[in-house]
């Protein structure tokens, strides 16, 4: 009787095993992971799919703090990678003989391979890609073109921003700083952020709110609280389809291009599941799906055949050649500029 108990009790713990096996953990942004795309490779794979909806420095922080345990599949953006890699080790290698390459544009895998490198290994693929720009209600703030109107008297009252690292690279570029070229430069860009925050302090007045969540900001601009902000075309492209006066601008010096990737955290319990997830998101018909509801490109190949003609209107509407040649990418940013950049946050934040 105690062996069948013991028996019995064995088959209960690897049965258990198996379905946590089968759960596959992402660690995403909101939306990223649409529920339709959840269900159809849930019926298809039979792996169940929990997702966590997060950013950049959350993503970091929960790895760090499990040093890589408790997901199986994380999205950070390229430039915030390899030197997190480099300090915590949170993720693990890609093997690219798991991924299915000729879904993928070339150009794009080879850019993230590069920008993701540490030592001999790389440590993402490409989901999508997008930038930042201005949003615009051309009724009220025509001359709005560059990131200087973030500091312009004009639109007092009226302007919106996250107080997040995106916001000091644009101000150095409204304030003739390259912030990308002082990357090797650490007293330089120093200097830079101290121009910034003085900058940023000294226009306090002129802005309504610092945002922090997507929707308000939209609601903001609906609603005319706010004419000009800064945010990604994504949101200037929904407020467009709703008020023809309203709409994404890619500022005069550039707009600030993203990508955002694919990393398997290093204490991963599931990888073949999202491995799995990888190559089902990326098919062109599924990646199609995602940029028709979230109007945000991604690096597959051959999706815009299946992407809504209403958002590829949007395309090429904010994006004729000139404007994605200016398009100024984010680099990997090295670890010390960004504990120098949360300081001047946090002195911008605490200014009266």
């Amino acid at each position: 009787m105690k062996k069948v108990t013991l028996l019995a009790a064995a088959c209960c713990f690897f049965m258990a095993t198996a379905v946590q096996a089968e759960t596959l953990k992402i660690l995403t942004w909101k939306g990223y992971a649409p529920r339709v795309l959840i269900e159809k490779f849930e019926k298809d794979t039979g792996i169940k799919v929990e997702a966590t909806f997060s950013n950049n420095e959350e993503m970091i922080a929960k790895l760090r703090a499990t040093r890589g345990a408790g997901f199986d599949l994380a999205q950070p953006s390229q430039d915030r990678i390899s030197s997190v890699q480099e300090k915590f080790k949170i993720y693990q290698a890609v093997d690219y003989s798991r991924i299915d390459t000729k879904l993928f544009i070339p150009s794009m895998l080879d850019a993230v391979k590069s920008n993701t490198k540490v030592g001999d290994n790389s440590y993402a693929v490409p989901f999508c890609w997008g930038t930042s720009g201005l949003i615009v209600n051309s009724d009220k703030a025509a001359k709005a073109d560059d990131w200087n109107a973030l500091m312009d008297p004009e639109f007092k009252g009226r302007i919106s921003y996250r107080l997040k690292r995106p916001t000091l690279i644009a101000v150095g570029f409204a304030l003739g700083y390259d912030p990308f070229a002082l990357y090797s430069d650490a007293v330089g860009y120093k200097e830079m952020l101290d121009k910034v925050a003085e900058a940023l302090i000294n226009t306090k007045p002129l802005v309504k709110n610092y945002w922090a969540n997507g929707d308000g900001l939209l609601e903001s601009m609906r609603s005319s609280e706010v004419f000009v902000a800064m945010a990604w075309d994504s949101g200037g492209w929904k407020l467009h389809d709703e008020n023809k006066a309203i709409d994404f601008k890619a500022p005069k010096k550039g707009a600030l291009g993203w990508i955002d990737t694919f990393a398997i955290p290093s204490k991963a319990k599931n990888v073949d599941a999202a491995y799995k997830w990888i190559n089902f998101i990326m098919a062109p018909e599924n990646a199609a799906y995602f940029t028709t509801q979230e109007k945000v490109p991604t690096a597959s190949q051959g999706a815009n055949a299946f992407v809504s003609a209403e958002v590829r209107a949007n395309f090429e509407r904010s994006f004729p050649q000139e404007t994605i040649d200016n398009i100024k990418w984010y680099p990997p940013v090295p670890a010390k500029l960004e504990v120098m950049e949360g300081k001047i946050l946090d002195k911008i934040k605490a200014a009266k």
